[in-house]
């Protein structure tokens, strides 16, 4: 599948600020899963833009403002050709041992809640007991937008009993360390089959380290394995060191923020669709 992601997210301040500093992880990376045909970030004010690699294996970009602004505006847009492996992770260059992913953080340690939670999934495989926690997950969690924010950790909105995407990622990691099982959290894009383009914010899911396979991606907010649907971005132990944007900025007051994103699926010309061998990707 060729997907087309466009996303703008703009910053106004009350005033002039003096400095702004943003780490982006917003560049997906190629792999056998997606391979990114054309990619860009830019902004809308004098920045640099310096590109490196932080200890996941992301791409960073570090934005630095180089005169006092009133808005700025980060822009992202590119296309990346996906293909279907039922959620299992193929060609990704690993730099760490699955092991770092057991680590507890303040966005993932358990309560006594969410341990007897992980705890009723019982016995079988790893990969099993996977299907099992996303399938419980989902059903007993309540897709709920504007139900809980950035801060909320994974036991928090377990006892609320909704949230957003990034919730049950959060949910399902601190479940599948619980059963001493590595996982990390995903953020990135996802098509909509129900066409619609337009969306508030990104898409977040995990990935757990199953013996034999690597690591395969579970998304529990939608009761799936990761399909050519998906557009994986950037990894971590938890949402923070995921997240595509986070910084902070040096007078200017108080702030706003917009986000626009729209993720739309390319057609193919019809004489690349023709030169294609069946079941093979372009």
């Amino acid at each position: 599948m060729r997907i087309r992601i466009d996303h703008a997210t703009r910053y106004a301040y009350q005033g002039p600020t003096r400095f702004i500093l943003q780490m982006l992880r917003l560049t997906p990376r190629s792999h056998e899963v997606q391979q990114v045909r054309s990619w860009s970030v830019e902004t809308d004010v004098d920045a640099r833009l310096r590109r490196s690699e932080d200890a996941f294996g992301n791409i960073v970009h570090a934005l630095y403002t180089e005169r006092p602004c009133e808005a700025l505006t980060i822009r992202v847009s590119g296309e990346v050709h996906t293909s279907e492996t039922d959620g299992v992770l193929k060609g990704v260059r690993e730099r760490l041992s699955p092991l770092v992913f057991l680590r507890e953080t303040p966005l993932t340690r358990p309560d006594a809640a969410l341990i007897d939670f992980a705890e009723s999934i019982g016995e079988g495989s790893d990969l099993e007991r996977l299907h099992r926690l996303m399938g419980e997950l989902n059903a007993r969690m309540a897709f709920q937008v504007g139900a809980t924010d950035a801060g909320h950790s994974a036991a928090e909105a377990f006892a609320q009993g909704e949230g957003v995407c990034q919730d049950y990622a959060q949910i399902f990691i601190a479940c599948a360390r619980r059963l001493t099982i590595p996982a990390r959290y995903v953020s990135g894009h996802l098509w909509r089959a129900d066409g619609q383009e337009e969306q508030e914010a990104g898409h977040a899911w995990a990935e757990a380290f199953v013996e034999g396979l690597g690591w395969v991606g579970f998304d529990p907010a939608n009761g799936v394995c990761p399909t050519e649907a998906y557009v994986r971005v950037a990894t971590g132990l938890d949402s923070l060191g995921a997240s595509p944007i986070r910084g902070t900025s040096y007078g200017g007051g108080a702030e706003t923020l917009d986000v626009r994103l729209t993720v739309r699926r390319v057609q193919q010309p019809q004489q690349q669709q023709q030169r294609q061998s069946p079941g093979l990707g372009w």
